[in-house]
């Protein structure tokens, strides 16, 4: 075999090592949907996820259509008003039976981070975290 045979060779199996797949722990991703809808906001209390809440909690209600059997409890949200580029993570601890499909109802003190509260509806977009999410 001719030195430069060999090389190409070498060259060739020391490649493949490296692309070739590892064992260990992999990170599942999971795929962002952003919604789009009406913003607005209630006096929280007990929510449908079985949590008591403040106004002053950044917490959430989504939409009866979302909320489906509560898998989404706890699960923190990003939200923007979509008007002034303001945005703001809420957690998901209640059901809006009222809300559109992807209508949201935030507690006021969340609300106050996004716009007035006088002005009573804003159009924003919003999308899960990670379930693992925690804020920074």
């Amino acid at each position: 075999m001719s030195p430069i045979t060999f090389f190409i060779f070498a060259l060739a199996l020391v490649c493949s090592a490296f692309a070739s797949p590892i064992n260990g722990t992999a990170t599942t991703l999971e795929k962002r949907v952003t919604h789009t809808g009406r913003g607005t906001w209630f006096n929280v209390g007990l929510g449908a996820c079985g949590k008591t809440n403040v106004d002053s909690d950044k917490i959430v209600a989504i939409s009866s259509q979302i909320y489906g059997n509560g898998n989404n409890c706890e699960q923190y949200m990003r939200i923007t008003n979509t008007a002034n580029g303001k945005s703001a993570w809420g957690k998901v601890r209640d059901e809006c039976p009222g809300c559109g499909a992807s209508d949201i109802d935030m507690s006021p003190s969340l609300f106050q981070e996004l716009g007035s509260l006088d002005t009573g509806v804003l159009k924003v977009s919003w999308h899960f975290e990670n379930k693992a999410f925690k804020l920074p």
